[in-house]
Protein backbone atom coordinates (compact mmCIF):
# COMPACT_ATOMS: atom_id res chain seq x y z
CA UNK A 1 0.00 0.00 0.00
CA UNK A 2 1.33 3.41 -0.91
CA UNK A 3 2.37 5.72 1.89
CA UNK A 4 -0.66 7.58 3.14
CA UNK A 5 -0.34 11.37 3.22
CA UNK A 6 -1.52 13.33 6.26
CA UNK A 7 -5.22 14.04 6.13
CA UNK A 8 -6.08 17.65 5.60
CA UNK A 9 -9.51 19.23 5.88
CA UNK A 10 -8.82 20.99 2.59
CA UNK A 11 -8.34 17.60 0.87
CA UNK A 12 -11.85 16.23 1.50
CA UNK A 13 -13.70 15.16 -1.63
CA UNK A 14 -17.23 13.86 -2.15
CA UNK A 15 -17.56 10.07 -2.42
CA UNK A 16 -20.41 7.73 -3.21
CA UNK A 17 -21.98 5.33 -0.77
CA UNK A 18 -19.60 2.45 -1.81
CA UNK A 19 -16.45 4.49 -1.29
CA UNK A 20 -15.79 5.40 -4.94
CA UNK A 21 -14.70 8.87 -5.95
CA UNK A 22 -17.39 11.17 -7.37
CA UNK A 23 -15.84 12.20 -10.71
CA UNK A 24 -18.17 15.15 -11.11
CA UNK A 25 -16.23 17.17 -8.52
CA UNK A 26 -12.69 15.94 -9.38
CA UNK A 27 -11.56 19.06 -11.23
CA UNK A 28 -12.88 21.44 -8.59
CA UNK A 29 -11.16 19.36 -5.91
CA UNK A 30 -7.82 19.42 -7.73
CA UNK A 31 -8.00 23.16 -8.19
CA UNK A 32 -8.75 23.81 -4.51
CA UNK A 33 -6.02 21.36 -3.45
CA UNK A 34 -3.43 23.10 -5.58
CA UNK A 35 -4.08 26.41 -3.86
CA UNK A 36 -4.12 24.89 -0.40
CA UNK A 37 -0.81 22.91 -0.62
CA UNK A 38 2.44 24.45 0.57
CA UNK A 39 4.82 25.84 -2.03
CA UNK A 40 7.24 23.36 -3.55
CA UNK A 41 4.88 20.41 -3.42
CA UNK A 42 3.26 19.40 -6.75
CA UNK A 43 0.02 17.64 -7.35
CA UNK A 44 1.89 14.74 -8.98
CA UNK A 45 3.68 14.03 -5.72
CA UNK A 46 0.50 13.92 -3.67
CA UNK A 47 -1.67 10.95 -2.88
CA UNK A 48 -5.21 11.26 -1.52
CA UNK A 49 -6.90 8.62 0.54
CA UNK A 50 -10.67 8.49 0.72
CA UNK A 51 -12.73 6.34 3.01
CA UNK A 52 -16.15 5.04 2.05
CA UNK A 53 -19.14 5.43 4.34
CA UNK A 54 -20.35 1.84 4.02
CA UNK A 55 -17.04 0.07 3.31
CA UNK A 56 -13.85 -0.48 5.29
CA UNK A 57 -11.68 -0.59 2.14
CA UNK A 58 -9.44 2.29 1.32
CA UNK A 59 -9.08 3.66 -2.18
CA UNK A 60 -5.92 5.52 -3.26
CA UNK A 61 -6.10 7.94 -6.19
CA UNK A 62 -3.10 9.68 -7.63
CA UNK A 63 -3.86 13.17 -8.77
CA UNK A 64 -2.51 14.14 -12.17
CA UNK A 65 -1.20 17.50 -13.28
CA UNK A 66 -3.62 20.45 -13.46
CA UNK A 67 -5.04 20.59 -17.00
CA UNK A 68 -6.52 24.09 -16.84
CA UNK A 69 -10.07 23.01 -17.63
CA UNK A 70 -12.98 25.48 -17.26
CA UNK A 71 -13.95 26.16 -13.68
CA UNK A 72 -16.87 23.90 -12.62
CA UNK A 73 -19.34 24.86 -9.89
CA UNK A 74 -18.31 24.16 -6.32
CA UNK A 75 -19.77 21.10 -4.58
CA UNK A 76 -22.99 21.54 -2.67
CA UNK A 77 -21.23 20.49 0.57
CA UNK A 78 -18.17 22.54 1.46
CA UNK A 79 -16.02 22.45 4.54
CA UNK A 80 -14.80 25.74 6.04
CA UNK A 81 -11.22 25.04 4.95
CA UNK A 82 -12.19 24.47 1.30
CA UNK A 83 -13.98 27.81 1.12
CA UNK A 84 -11.59 29.86 3.22
CA UNK A 85 -8.38 28.72 1.50
CA UNK A 86 -9.18 29.97 -2.04
CA UNK A 87 -10.64 33.17 -0.69
CA UNK A 88 -7.50 33.89 1.33
CA UNK A 89 -5.34 33.65 -1.80
CA UNK A 90 -7.72 35.63 -4.01
CA UNK A 91 -7.91 38.54 -1.56
CA UNK A 92 -11.65 38.05 -0.98
CA UNK A 93 -13.51 38.43 2.30
CA UNK A 94 -15.94 36.08 3.98
CA UNK A 95 -19.35 37.50 4.90
CA UNK A 96 -21.33 35.44 7.41
CA UNK A 97 -24.99 36.56 7.65
CA UNK A 98 -27.16 35.75 10.65
CA UNK A 99 -28.61 32.72 8.82
CA UNK A 100 -25.17 31.05 8.69
CA UNK A 101 -24.86 30.95 4.84
CA UNK A 102 -21.44 32.04 3.64
CA UNK A 103 -20.99 34.34 0.68
CA UNK A 104 -17.94 35.93 -0.91
CA UNK A 105 -17.39 39.65 -1.40
CA UNK A 106 -14.74 41.50 -3.29
CA UNK A 107 -13.20 43.55 -0.51
CA UNK A 108 -13.52 44.59 3.11
CA UNK A 109 -13.13 42.80 6.45
CA UNK A 110 -15.17 39.89 7.73
CA UNK A 111 -18.66 41.26 8.43
CA UNK A 112 -21.38 39.81 10.61
CA UNK A 113 -24.85 40.79 9.39
CA UNK A 114 -27.05 42.82 11.76
CA UNK A 115 -29.47 40.79 13.77
CA UNK A 116 -33.18 41.38 13.27
CA UNK A 117 -34.71 43.55 15.99
CA UNK A 118 -36.75 41.65 18.51
CA UNK A 119 -40.43 42.75 18.36
CA UNK A 120 -40.83 41.87 22.04
CA UNK A 121 -38.11 44.36 22.98
CA UNK A 122 -39.77 47.08 20.91
CA UNK A 123 -43.12 46.45 22.61
CA UNK A 124 -41.42 46.48 25.99
CA UNK A 125 -39.87 49.85 25.19
CA UNK A 126 -43.28 51.26 24.16
CA UNK A 127 -44.82 49.99 27.40
CA UNK A 128 -41.99 51.58 29.38
CA UNK A 129 -42.52 54.98 27.71
CA UNK A 130 -46.29 54.76 28.18
CA UNK A 131 -45.90 53.85 31.85
CA UNK A 132 -43.51 56.74 32.47
CA UNK A 133 -45.82 59.21 30.74
CA UNK A 134 -48.86 57.90 32.66
CA UNK A 135 -46.99 58.20 35.96
CA UNK A 136 -46.01 61.81 35.27
CA UNK A 137 -49.56 62.79 34.25
CA UNK A 138 -51.13 61.04 37.25
CA UNK A 139 -48.72 62.78 39.60
CA UNK A 140 -49.58 66.12 37.99
CA UNK A 141 -53.35 65.55 38.37
CA UNK A 142 -52.99 64.55 42.03
CA UNK A 143 -50.78 67.58 42.71
CA UNK A 144 -53.36 69.91 41.17
CA UNK A 145 -56.22 68.40 43.18
CA UNK A 146 -54.22 68.67 46.39
CA UNK A 147 -53.32 72.28 45.60
CA UNK A 148 -49.57 71.63 45.47
CA UNK A 149 -48.97 71.80 41.74
CA UNK A 150 -49.41 74.65 39.29
CA UNK A 151 -51.47 74.42 36.11
CA UNK A 152 -51.55 76.40 32.89
CA UNK A 153 -54.85 78.25 32.40
CA UNK A 154 -56.18 80.11 29.37
CA UNK A 155 -58.94 82.17 30.99
CA UNK A 156 -60.75 83.13 27.79
CA UNK A 157 -60.68 79.63 26.34
CA UNK A 158 -61.71 78.00 29.63
CA UNK A 159 -64.70 80.34 29.89
CA UNK A 160 -65.86 79.40 26.39
CA UNK A 161 -65.53 75.69 27.19
CA UNK A 162 -67.60 76.08 30.38
CA UNK A 163 -70.34 77.91 28.47
CA UNK A 164 -70.38 75.19 25.82
CA UNK A 165 -70.79 72.43 28.39
CA UNK A 166 -73.56 74.31 30.16
CA UNK A 167 -75.39 74.95 26.87
CA UNK A 168 -75.08 71.29 25.94
CA UNK A 169 -76.91 70.28 29.10
CA UNK A 170 -79.70 72.77 28.40
CA UNK A 171 -80.05 71.65 24.77
CA UNK A 172 -80.25 68.03 25.93
CA UNK A 173 -83.11 68.99 28.25
CA UNK A 174 -84.96 70.72 25.37
CA UNK A 175 -84.37 67.66 23.21
CA UNK A 176 -85.78 65.35 25.88
CA UNK A 177 -88.92 67.49 26.35
CA UNK A 178 -89.48 67.73 22.58
CA UNK A 179 -89.26 63.96 22.29
CA UNK A 180 -91.83 63.61 25.08
CA UNK A 181 -94.13 66.04 23.27
CA UNK A 182 -93.74 64.10 20.04
CA UNK A 183 -94.62 60.83 21.76
CA UNK A 184 -97.70 62.29 23.40
CA UNK A 185 -98.84 64.00 20.18
CA UNK A 186 -98.45 60.74 18.30
CA UNK A 187 -100.67 58.99 20.82
CA UNK A 188 -103.26 61.79 20.57
CA UNK A 189 -103.28 61.69 16.76
CA UNK A 190 -103.67 57.93 16.84
CA UNK A 191 -106.61 58.27 19.26
CA UNK A 192 -108.25 61.00 17.15
CA UNK A 193 -107.99 58.87 14.06
CA UNK A 194 -109.65 55.93 15.80
CA UNK A 195 -112.33 58.22 17.23
CA UNK A 196 -113.07 59.63 13.78
CA UNK A 197 -113.45 56.12 12.36
CA UNK A 198 -115.85 55.23 15.18
CA UNK A 199 -117.96 58.36 14.57
CA UNK A 200 -118.08 57.63 10.84
CA UNK A 201 -119.24 54.08 11.47
CA UNK A 202 -122.01 55.23 13.81
CA UNK A 203 -123.17 57.90 11.37
CA UNK A 204 -123.95 55.13 8.89
CA UNK A 205 -125.78 52.96 11.38
CA UNK A 206 -127.71 55.63 13.32
CA UNK A 207 -130.15 57.40 11.05
CA UNK A 208 -131.42 59.73 13.80
CA UNK A 209 -127.85 61.00 14.61
CA UNK A 210 -126.39 60.71 11.15
CA UNK A 211 -125.46 64.37 10.81
CA UNK A 212 -124.12 64.76 14.36
CA UNK A 213 -121.87 61.70 14.10
CA UNK A 214 -120.76 62.85 10.67
CA UNK A 215 -119.71 66.31 11.91
CA UNK A 216 -117.66 64.81 14.73
CA UNK A 217 -116.08 62.24 12.41
CA UNK A 218 -114.96 64.99 10.02
CA UNK A 219 -113.64 67.14 12.87
CA UNK A 220 -111.57 64.31 14.39
CA UNK A 221 -110.15 63.31 11.02
CA UNK A 222 -109.17 66.90 10.32
CA UNK A 223 -107.54 67.20 13.74
CA UNK A 224 -105.66 63.94 13.13
CA UNK A 225 -104.44 65.21 9.76
CA UNK A 226 -103.27 68.52 11.23
CA UNK A 227 -101.69 66.59 14.11
CA UNK A 228 -99.69 64.48 11.66
CA UNK A 229 -98.49 67.68 9.98
CA UNK A 230 -97.44 69.14 13.33
CA UNK A 231 -95.82 65.85 14.27
CA UNK A 232 -93.69 65.99 11.12
CA UNK A 233 -92.51 69.51 12.01
CA UNK A 234 -91.68 68.51 15.60
CA UNK A 235 -89.77 65.41 14.47
CA UNK A 236 -87.76 67.53 12.05
CA UNK A 237 -86.96 69.92 14.89
CA UNK A 238 -85.88 66.98 17.10
CA UNK A 239 -83.63 65.52 14.38
CA UNK A 240 -81.86 68.82 13.76
CA UNK A 241 -81.29 69.56 17.46
CA UNK A 242 -80.13 65.98 18.05
CA UNK A 243 -77.52 66.34 15.28
CA UNK A 244 -76.33 69.61 16.79
CA UNK A 245 -76.07 68.26 20.35
CA UNK A 246 -74.88 64.68 19.89
CA UNK A 247 -72.65 65.12 16.84
CA UNK A 248 -71.46 68.70 16.31
CA UNK A 249 -71.10 69.74 19.95
CA UNK A 250 -69.89 66.28 20.98
CA UNK A 251 -67.15 66.39 18.33
CA UNK A 252 -66.00 69.75 19.68
CA UNK A 253 -65.97 68.40 23.24
CA UNK A 254 -63.82 65.46 22.12
CA UNK A 255 -61.28 67.98 20.85
CA UNK A 256 -61.55 69.78 24.19
CA UNK A 257 -60.71 66.52 26.01
CA UNK A 258 -57.62 66.07 23.82
CA UNK A 259 -56.65 69.66 24.60
CA UNK A 260 -56.99 69.03 28.34
CA UNK A 261 -54.85 65.87 28.09
CA UNK A 262 -52.19 67.81 26.20
CA UNK A 263 -52.32 70.53 28.88
CA UNK A 264 -51.75 67.97 31.67
CA UNK A 265 -48.78 66.44 29.81
CA UNK A 266 -47.34 69.89 29.17
CA UNK A 267 -47.60 70.85 32.85
CA UNK A 268 -46.16 67.49 33.96
CA UNK A 269 -43.01 67.83 31.82
CA UNK A 270 -42.76 71.53 32.68
CA UNK A 271 -42.69 70.63 36.37
CA UNK A 272 -39.98 68.01 35.76
CA UNK A 273 -37.82 70.53 33.92
CA UNK A 274 -38.24 73.10 36.67
CA UNK A 275 -37.19 70.57 39.32
CA UNK A 276 -34.09 69.59 37.33
CA UNK A 277 -33.11 73.23 36.80
CA UNK A 278 -33.30 73.85 40.55
CA UNK A 279 -30.89 70.97 41.25
CA UNK A 280 -27.10 70.81 40.79
CA UNK A 281 -25.57 70.87 37.30
CA UNK A 282 -22.85 68.28 36.73
CA UNK A 283 -21.89 65.63 34.20
CA UNK A 284 -24.68 63.34 35.38
CA UNK A 285 -27.52 65.86 35.44
CA UNK A 286 -26.77 67.80 32.24
CA UNK A 287 -27.85 64.97 29.89
CA UNK A 288 -31.07 64.58 31.90
CA UNK A 289 -31.74 68.32 31.69
CA UNK A 290 -31.21 68.31 27.92
CA UNK A 291 -33.54 65.33 27.48
CA UNK A 292 -36.17 66.94 29.72
CA UNK A 293 -35.87 70.19 27.75
CA UNK A 294 -36.44 68.29 24.50
CA UNK A 295 -39.54 66.49 25.87
CA UNK A 296 -40.89 69.73 27.32
CA UNK A 297 -40.55 71.50 23.96
CA UNK A 298 -42.31 68.66 22.13
CA UNK A 299 -45.28 68.70 24.55
CA UNK A 300 -45.42 72.49 24.45
CA UNK A 301 -45.83 72.40 20.66
CA UNK A 302 -48.57 69.77 21.03
CA UNK A 303 -50.36 71.88 23.65
CA UNK A 304 -50.22 75.02 21.48
CA UNK A 305 -51.56 73.10 18.49
CA UNK A 306 -54.49 71.64 20.45
CA UNK A 307 -55.33 75.03 21.95
CA UNK A 308 -55.46 76.54 18.47
CA UNK A 309 -57.67 73.67 17.22
CA UNK A 310 -60.13 74.15 20.08
CA UNK A 311 -60.36 77.91 19.44
CA UNK A 312 -61.13 77.35 15.75
CA UNK A 313 -63.74 74.66 16.45
CA UNK A 314 -65.48 76.78 19.06
CA UNK A 315 -65.71 79.65 16.59
CA UNK A 316 -67.20 77.51 13.82
CA UNK A 317 -69.53 75.77 16.28
CA UNK A 318 -70.98 79.08 17.46
CA UNK A 319 -71.70 80.18 13.89
CA UNK A 320 -73.28 76.86 12.98
CA UNK A 321 -75.32 76.71 16.20
CA UNK A 322 -76.86 80.16 15.66
CA UNK A 323 -77.79 79.33 12.08
CA UNK A 324 -79.33 75.93 12.88
CA UNK A 325 -81.23 76.98 15.98
CA UNK A 326 -82.59 80.11 14.29
CA UNK A 327 -84.25 78.08 11.55
CA UNK A 328 -85.49 75.35 13.89
CA UNK A 329 -86.99 77.75 16.42
CA UNK A 330 -88.86 79.63 13.66
CA UNK A 331 -90.18 76.30 12.36
CA UNK A 332 -91.31 75.15 15.81
CA UNK A 333 -93.09 78.42 16.60
CA UNK A 334 -94.92 78.71 13.28
CA UNK A 335 -96.03 75.06 13.31
CA UNK A 336 -97.38 75.18 16.88
CA UNK A 337 -99.14 78.52 16.31
CA UNK A 338 -100.79 77.39 13.07
CA UNK A 339 -101.91 74.08 14.59
CA UNK A 340 -103.65 75.53 17.64
CA UNK A 341 -105.13 78.36 15.57
CA UNK A 342 -106.71 75.79 13.30
CA UNK A 343 -104.99 77.32 10.27
CA UNK A 344 -104.39 74.29 8.12
CA UNK A 345 -103.06 76.27 5.15
CA UNK A 346 -100.52 78.10 7.30
CA UNK A 347 -99.38 74.82 8.82
CA UNK A 348 -98.85 73.24 5.42
CA UNK A 349 -97.07 76.39 4.21
CA UNK A 350 -94.67 76.17 7.14
CA UNK A 351 -93.66 72.65 6.17
CA UNK A 352 -93.13 73.69 2.56
CA UNK A 353 -90.97 76.60 3.71
CA UNK A 354 -88.54 74.22 5.43
CA UNK A 355 -88.78 71.51 2.75
CA UNK A 356 -90.34 68.94 5.07
CA UNK A 357 -92.05 65.99 3.45
CA UNK A 358 -94.53 63.99 5.48
CA UNK A 359 -94.44 60.20 5.34
CA UNK A 360 -97.80 58.71 4.48
CA UNK A 361 -98.72 55.39 6.14
CA UNK A 362 -97.40 52.48 4.09
CA UNK A 363 -95.24 54.70 1.87
CA UNK A 364 -92.05 52.89 2.87
CA UNK A 365 -93.37 49.48 1.78
CA UNK A 366 -93.08 48.91 -2.02
CA UNK A 367 -96.14 47.78 -3.94
CA UNK A 368 -96.43 44.28 -5.36
CA UNK A 369 -95.87 45.68 -8.87
CA UNK A 370 -92.52 47.19 -7.82
CA UNK A 371 -91.44 43.90 -6.31
CA UNK A 372 -91.95 42.07 -9.60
Amino acid sequence: MAQESPKNSAAEIPVTSNGEVDDSHEHGYNRDLKHSLPSGLGLSETQITSHGFDSTKEGVNEAGAYQGSPEPPLPSVLSPSRVAAPLAQQGGDLVVPSGGQRTQTKSGPVILADEIKNPAMEKLELVRKWSLNTYKCTRQIISEKLGRGSRTVDLELEAQIDILRDNKKKYENILKLAQTLSTQLFQMVHTQRQLGDAFADLSLKSLELHEEFGYNADTQKLLAKNGETLLGAINFFIASVNTLVNKTIEDTLMTVKQYESARIEYDAYRTDLEELNLGPRDANTLPKIEQSQHLFQAHKEKYDKMRNDVSIKLKFLEENKVKVLHNQLVLFHNAIAAYFAGNQKQLEQTLKQFHIKLKTPGADAPSWLEEQ
